[in-house]
């Protein structure tokens, strides 16, 4: 258990004010914290979504299930999650015309690096007042589940589409989170749904993969078609593509909050790779493995490599 230095003692309230004050100062978005205790109302729907099927060949989502609802198990003695949102809306997006797709997450530096890295800074300062804590740091690393600790912290609300909503920025964040054995203080209030009655992002997902209120079946959701398991996955129809080749936007991009309340980050590490934004459809045709290494060293996009990018070429291609 975390023991305080006696001459830097804060109380819960003080010091929870001071990490997100601090979180801010670090260029996250938006900070919440919550009690590091079961997700009960997770646990039937995930154990259903698992039964059924829909998280197709991403076997690691049944294992260390869990961990997923209690981060006691992932950290002991956890006490409190620390929950961020880093904002990764870019001020420019990629030219449409004669050219392919890809998910505006992947544009610059890969995410797991750079918020890991301003996590453990995070982590560093509450350090200074509390040196002995056990803490481990999370970005879409580990058996968690990221928009369950998001909302239970007050970050937001979960859409239609299943993904955080954030009511001053809308969906287009990354999450992390600090699980610590720090007692602070947590996030009370529900907050409320905004979505009401509007299915915009039911409404346009092209392959239906949203099948029920705030269920997504990964097996038909091109994100997971494009990146997770390209060569292995079930192909939805190659004209429903529409020339998305690594991830997919769609559901985000016709959502009233981001088309509202969305402004650009000013994260440099984020900020769209130059020779991304210069590719057009005959140059991701003939790219060389050399090429692409050379262009997407640290990038999110080495997760599909190469092979599996032009794979999905060749799909919608119809070649």
């Amino acid at each position: 258990m975390s023991m305080p230095l006696k001459v830097n003692i804060k109380s819960a309230s003080e010091l929870s004010a001071l990490i997100k004050s601090k979180a801010k100062d670090l260029g996250f978005t938006d900070c919440g914290i919550s009690a590091a205790d079961f997700l009960k109302e997770e646990e039937d729907n995930l154990n259903q979504w698992l039964e059924e099927g829909r998280h197709g060949l991403m076997g690691y989502m049944e294992r260390n299930k869990e961990k997923r609802l209690d981060p006691r198990l992932l950290v002991p003695g956890a006490k409190s999650v620390i929950s961020v949102l880093q904002n990764y809306y870019p001020e420019k997006q990629l030219e449409t015309k004669n050219n392919y797709k890809i998910s505006k997450y992947a544009y610059g530096k890969d995410y797991h690096y750079v918020i890991k890295k301003k996590l453990n800074l995070l982590a560093d300062y509450i350090k200074q007042y509390y040196p002995n804590i056990i803490f481990r740091v999370f970005v879409d690393s580990a058996p968690v589940l990221d928009r369950a600790w998001a909302k239970k912290s007050g970050l937001g609300w979960i859409g239609k589409n299943s993904l955080l909503i954030n009511r001053k920025g809308g969906s287009f964040f990354f999450i992390g989170h600090i699980i610590l054995d720090l007692e602070l203080k947590y996030n009370t209030n529900e907050i409320k749904d905004y979505c009401v009655n509007c299915t915009r992002c039911i409404d346009a997902c092209p392959t239906n993969a949203i099948y029920d209120n705030r269920k997504v079946d990964a097996r038909k959701c091109l994100s997971y078609q494009t990146i997770e398991f390209p060569k292995l996955a079930k192909r939805s129809d190659a004209e429903l593509y529409n020339d998305w080749i690594f991830g997919c936007d769609i559901c985000q991009d016709v959502c009233p909050w981001n088309n509202k309340f969305i402004i650009p980050h000013s994260e440099e590490m984020l900020k769209p790779i130059p020779e991304l934004m210069n590719l057009r459809k005959e140059d991701w045709d003939t790219m060389t493995e050399m090429e692409f290494g050379e262009i997407f060293r640290g990038s999110a996009l080495k997760r599909a490599k190469l092979s599996g990018l032009k794979e999905t070429l060749s799909w919608i291609n119809n070649k």
